[in-house]
């Protein structure tokens, strides 16, 4: 059956592959449908890079924070942006186009459905202020490939190209722990209304940078004890955020690297948010393992992350494995590849718990053997 199915798919693709058959496509009314589809497919392929950019744009300008308070003009957005009015209309027709804006009246514009979703959004609204960077590195995917040049995002992220990640000053993770900080509430979100924290006694979140998955945690769970490991210099600002969230008397903060130094133990349940996706097999399955080693029998771990292959977001893999390649370490793995990971480290029964949005984040839920 196997070569069967081979033989089968060569035909389609020689078939599919033909010029002449592509116009009966677009020419016969059965087929005309899928063809557009396949067009449209293609065309987003071609243009995304495009809509990146042109939504980074509105993401930039605050143009949805412009339009919070109903329309605006041409003429008046034009003010508010500090550009021509042809150049705003140029923004605005690309904007409409996706779907961020929508044209209210000859010559007004508000709010489209995907723009009024991300003015809710202040965590995605980081995330696409920072990809520039990303960007950037991608501008030649061969020589990303080869690895024949520094990138951006290596620079971004100092901890995955540093051997001493312990010695990285207050200066070198600032950006990436206010981005973390302020994205990471959207990942405890969809985490939370899917896995119930109170049922357990003390947290510890290994990576937790400036403790916004603590914070979040604590709103449901006003009970349990919290723990944070993290590197000494962002284990500074995550004490600075706790106390300010009101939570010094209750959250205690560990530093030390999670790939060298035990964690402390103590904890029933232990948190990776968004953590092995940025590590290769050997560095993850090191980390599992060091996990494993602080908790107790039948204790609890929570790997939170996108996860690839999930149903209907299939190419967060070609986002996750470019980003991960210009981190300079990692790569998206399925659910089946984390759980052998798991399993590896000393974990059984290893879980998947679909979030209301798995498109940012799943939850794998696995118990210490």
């Amino acid at each position: 059956m196997s070569a069967l199915r081979e033989r089968l798919r060569r035909w389609r693709d020689r078939v599919v592959a033909d010029p002449g058959f592509q116009r009966f496509a677009l020419k016969n009314p059965f087929l005309r449908p899928i063809a557009r589809r396949q067009a449209r497919a293609m065309l987003d392929l071609c243009a995304g890079f495009v809509y990146s950019q042109a939504l980074f744009a509105c993401v930039k300008l605050q143009l949805f924070e412009a339009l919070r308070d109903g329309p605006l003009g041409v003429e008046e957005l034009s003010a508010r942006l500090s550009f021509a009015p042809d150049a705003t209309r140029r923004l605005l027709g690309a904007a409409e186009s996706l779907s961020l804006v929508e044209r209210r009246g000859a010559q007004s514009y508000g709010l489209g459905l995907l723009g009024a979703a991300l003015l809710g959004s202040a965590a995605a609204r980081a995330l696409i202020a920072h990809q520039p960077l990303f960007y950037a590195d991608l501008a030649d995917p061969i020589a990303l490939l080869r690895g024949e040049a520094e990138t951006a995002l290596s620079r971004y992220w100092p901890y995955s190209a540093s051997d001493r990640p312990k010695d990285l000053k207050a200066e070198d993770v600032a950006p990436y722990s206010a981005l973390m900080g302020a994205s990471q509430p959207l990942w405890a979100q969809e985490a939370l209304g899917v896995y119930d924290m109170c049922k357990h006694r003390r947290l510890l979140d290994v990576g937790g940078g400036e403790g916004a998955f603590l914070i979040e945690v604590a709103k449901q769970a006003p009970g349990l004890e919290l723990m944070l490991f993290d590197l000494p210099a962002v284990a500074e600002r995550a004490r600075s955020q706790l106390g300010a969230a009101g939570l010094s008397a209750r959250a205690q903060v560990f530093e030390g690297d999670f790939l060298r130094d035990p964690l402390p133990r103590g904890a029933d349940v232990i948190s990776l948010v968004r953590i092995v996706h940025d590590h290769d097999d050997e560095s993850a399955l090191k980390l599992l393992r060091n996990v494993r080693a602080a908790l107790s029998v039948g204790g609890t771990l929570l790997v939170i992350e996108a996860i690839a292959g999930t149903k209907g977001f299939e190419p967060l893999a070609a986002y996750y494995g470019f980003y991960t390649l210009a981190m300079g370490r990692g790569e998206p793995r399925t659910f089946a590849q984390i759980s052998e990971l798991l399993q590896t480290a000393g974990f059984a029964r290893p879980r998947l718990l679909e979030t209301l949005l798995p498109a940012t984040t799943s939850v794998i839920v696995a118990t210490a053997a």
